[in-house]
């Protein structure tokens, strides 16, 4: 029988990270010379690659420094940001849930994979992943179809076995793109009407519903 895989987004499914990111964020305009408007709504730019989040913060200063930005934000992330990171309630007790009955966890997430693991072992929950996969230096897996086809191949997955897990249309169709179904869930900074608007083969409202939820898609081949 093929061991379930179940493939899960880390901001917005695992943990809620808009803090320590807007932050990390207004670090680097603030190097760039600007002066962060306190008012702006991040939520909705957290999930696409840095790159792209950079390029819509600049554009209101008409600055194009988007590298330099970049750059900014992530001296600053990894130095302080991430560690802002708080797990959803619920969230561990799942994950040990899908553990305990027989699937393997993988982390897919756009954030660079240093990143990714210092959050996961700050949190304690790096050890219930078998893989942490996120972007890397030059941009190849900087978006999710590529980085979902990266895991799959990685790690000689059977797409039909596996769920992807996460909060935004870039996770629906990423997996979606690869031939995987994918479960979107609702305490993130999507939202329903984003996930049904991306065709998310089904959605959970709780935490607590996860783990039923994800086993049985992965189960059903």
């Amino acid at each position: 029988m093929t061991t379930p895989t179940i493939i899960l987004d880390l901001d917005g499914t695992l943990i809620h990270s808009a803090p320590g990111i807007w932050s990390s964020c207004a670090a680097a305009l603030r190097a760039l010379g600007h002066e962060p408007d306190p008012g702006f709504d991040l939520t909705a730019l957290i999930g696409p690659p840095v790159e792209e989040v950079m390029r819509l913060l600049l554009e209101p200063y008409r600055d194009d420094r988007v590298s330099e930005g970049v750059a900014a934000y992530r001296a600053d992330y990894g130095q302080r940001g991430l560690f802002e990171s708080v797990v959803y309630p619920g969230i561990p007790e799942a994950l040990r849930t899908m553990r305990s009955c027989g699937a393997e966890l993988i982390l897919a997430t756009s954030k660079r994979t240093e990143f990714a693991q210092r959050i996961l072992q700050h949190v304690g929950l790096d050890d219930l992943f078998v893989a942490i996969h996120g972007s890397e230096p030059g941009g190849l897996l900087d978006h999710k179809p590529e980085l979902i086809a990266y895991v799959i191949d990685r790690n000689g997955l059977k797409p039909r076995y596996c769920v992807m897990v996460g909060d935004r249309r870039y996770d629906i169709v990423g997996a979606h793109v690869n031939e995987m179904r994918a479960l979107g869930v609702l305490w993130g900074y999507g939202g329903r009407d984003e996930l049904e608007a991306a065709r998310a083969d089904a959605l959970v409202g709780e935490p607590s519903g996860l783990a039923n939820a994800a086993l049985a898609m992965a189960r059903a081949g």
